[in-house]
């Protein structure tokens, strides 16, 4: 998803710390970790840079079929993690519900974005996210994993930046 269609707004540094950790935690448990080249929690602009695998724009030498397949894929992470970012914020360390009118701007972000940046129809994109929040809710919502999460949002809020090899050793350490 550009960057300039869907904005998260955060509370404070504790809440950017804790949507970084869930944005983490939603790519990693899509094994597609090594698509993050950095996390940066001071950064004024986007806190994940990604590697050049998520960037794939296509060849002349690949099939359009695998160019859009990569496009589709990358919008799946791209909209897994803004919904784990949603969910570790409320779920996680608030210990609330997410708002209503919170989940109904995400839905409107990702169904414009599919529709202008993937050229899907609103009920494709209402499956995805459907799915996305599916996979979210199984994570965010099991309280045994709880404790990791705060633990991996307290060492992004100690780092500050984290490499993606960085993030996946501390993945690997609280054994998401």
């Amino acid at each position: 998803m550009s960057q300039e269609n869907i904005r998260i707004y955060y509370e404070n540094e504790d809440d950017r710390a804790f949507g970084l950790a869930g944005m983490a935690v939603t790519i990693a448990s899509l094994d597609a970790i090594d698509r993050i080249a950095e996390i940066w929690l001071d950064s004024d602009g986007p806190m994940v840079s990604f590697s050049n695998d998520y960037y794939f724009s296509g060849s002349p030498s690949i099939s359009p079929r695998v160019a859009w397949e990569n496009l589709i894929n990358n919008f799946n992470l791209t909209v897994s993690m803004a919904v784990g970012n949603v969910m570790a914020r409320s779920l996680v360390r608030l210990g609330r519900e997410i708002p209503a009118e919170v989940m109904d701007s995400l839905r409107r972000a990702v169904v414009e974005e599919g529709m202008d940046s993937c050229s899907l129809e609103e009920d494709e994109v209402d499956a995805l996210l459907s799915r996305s929040l599916m996979r979210a809710n199984r994570i965010f919502r099991n309280p045994r994993l709880h404790p990791a999460v705060k633990a991996l949002a307290s060492v992004i809020s100690r780092r500050r930046r984290l490499s993606g090899h960085e993030l996946e050793d501390e993945l690997n350490l609280l054994q998401l």
